[in-house]
């Protein structure tokens, strides 16, 4: 008996709708990087991109739970002395919306080039409109 072992030009990739509203983000961020990963598949392969295409919208109305609007910090450096940055939750919602839920999923993501190409596949959009009805996503319940 052999191994079998998934291609990647063999791969059948499907589209996904998600709809953020009311949902809590760490559980939500969880669901997205496993079917981005492939996962959920029976032809998982950990060192091939087997996964699918996710399309999410309203990211501006998804839940963080206890205080973390105020007391959760994201952080990044312009590589400079004194170069930290830093931004509270509610205020990256009011600047970029899109990106809260794009760096739950990141960091749940594989670190390497694989992880990059997988990230690309996910399309976050603030409101209820996408410009991917081309590719008729299903509505996927989470």
């Amino acid at each position: 008996m052999k191994t079998f072992v998934a291609k990647e030009q063999e791969v059948d990739r499907k589209w996904y709708l998600v709809d953020a509203r009311d949902k809590v983000l760490g559980r939500l961020a969880t669901q997205i990087a496993m079917r981005l990963r492939g996962k959920h598949k029976p032809i998982f392969t950990p060192h091939a991109d087997t996964g699918d295409f996710i399309v999410v919208i309203n990211a501006d109305k998804v839940k963080l739970t206890g205080r973390k609007w105020d007391q959760k910090i994201y952080y990044r450096h312009s590589g400079y002395m004194g170069g930290l940055k830093q931004i509270t939750a509610k205020d990256l919602r009011r600047k970029k919306p899109e990106d809260i839920l794009r760096f739950a999923v990141k960091g749940m993501l594989p670190k390497n080039s694989l992880g990059r190409r997988q990230l690309k596949k996910l399309k976050i959009y603030a409101g209820p409109d996408h410009p991917h009805q081309a590719q008729q996503p299903e509505l996927l319940e989470i």
